[in-house]
C-alpha cells in the first residue's frame, strides 16, 4: 500500500528532529539526517515497507546516541551496555546492532575493560574479589582468566598488607584483645577477595602472633 507524505515539519523543542505526516494524519517523527537520507519531502510516495524501515533507523540512531552518551564518562562491558539499552525500552534487533557499532569502532571491549578494572581495583581487593566482580558485569571466564594470571602473588600479598596495616590502625583504638584483633582483620582481608591462606600469612607477619599462640 503507498501513501503519500503531505507535510514534513520540524518539531519546536527539537530542531534535530521532524514530524512527518503521511495523507494529512501524523505518521512518524525521526532525526533530521533521516529526510535527506530518504528524501522525506511532501508529495513524496511512500509505502509501508519504506515507513517501517526509516522507524527502525530513527530507533537505531536515537539507541546509538544513548549508548555513547552513556560510555562518555567510563568504560563498559557488553552486558552493562545492553542492559542499559534494555531498561530504555529499545527491541533486541536495535540492541544488537548497536552492540556490534560499539565493538567495531572499539568503544566496547569486555578484555580491555577487565585489563583497566584489575589496574584501580588490585590495590583494594584480592584476585577471588576481582573475579566476582568482573563475572557480574558479564565479562566471560577465560577473559577473566587470561587476565587474571598476570596477578602475582607478591603483588596480592603486598596489597593485602597495605590494607591490613591501615585496617589494623583502626581496629586497636576500639579493640584490646589480640586474638580478636587477629580474627577480625583475617575477615577483613577474606571479606577484600584474599584467600585464607595469604590472609592468614599476612595477618601473622603483621602482628607477630598467629592462632596457635
Amino acid at each position: 500500500m503507498e501513501n503519500i507524505i503531505t507535510k514534513v515539519e520540524v518539531q519546536k523543542n527539537n530542531k534535530n528532529r521532524v514530524n512527518v505526516y503521511v495523507d494529512d494524519e501524523y505518521a512518524f517523527s525521526c532525526d533530521t539526517e533521516l529526510v535527506y537520507k530518504y528524501d522525506l519531502k511532501k508529495q513524496r510516495i511512500i509505502n509501508l515497507e519504506e515507513l517501517k524501515e526509516i522507524i527502525a533507523e530513527d530507533n537505531y540512531m536515537k539507541a546509538k546516541n544513548a549508548a555513547l552518551k552513556y560510555i562518555e564518562r567510563t568504560y563498559k562491558t557488553e552486558k552493562e551496555m545492553k542492559d542499559k539499552l534494555i531498561n530504555k525500552g529499545y527491541d533486541e534487533a536495535t540492541i544488537k546492532r548497536v552492540i556490534i557499532f560499539l565493538k567495531e569502532y572499539n568503544f566496547l571491549d569486555d578484555r580491555k575493560y577487565a585489563e583497566l578494572y584489575i589496574k584501580t581495583k588490585q590495590k583494594n581487593a584480592g584476585k577471588n574479589k576481582i573475579k566476582i566482580d568482573l563475572l557480574k558485569k558479564g565479562v566471560s571466564h577465560s577473559v577473566i582468566e587470561s587476565v587474571t594470571e598476570n596477578l602475582t602473588s607478591d603483588s596480592e600479598e603486598e596489597s593485602a598488607r597495605v590494607l591490613a596495616e591501615k585496617k589494623h590502625k583502626t581496629i586497636i583504638k576500639r579493640e584490646r584483645d589480640k586474638r580478636k584483633v587477629y580474627e577480625k582483620l583475617i575477615r577483613f582481608l577474606v571479606s577484600k577477595g584474599f584467600t585464607w591462606e595469604l590472609s592468614k600469612s599476612v595477618i601473622n607477619k603483621l602482628m607477630n602472633y598467629s592462632i596457635e599462640d
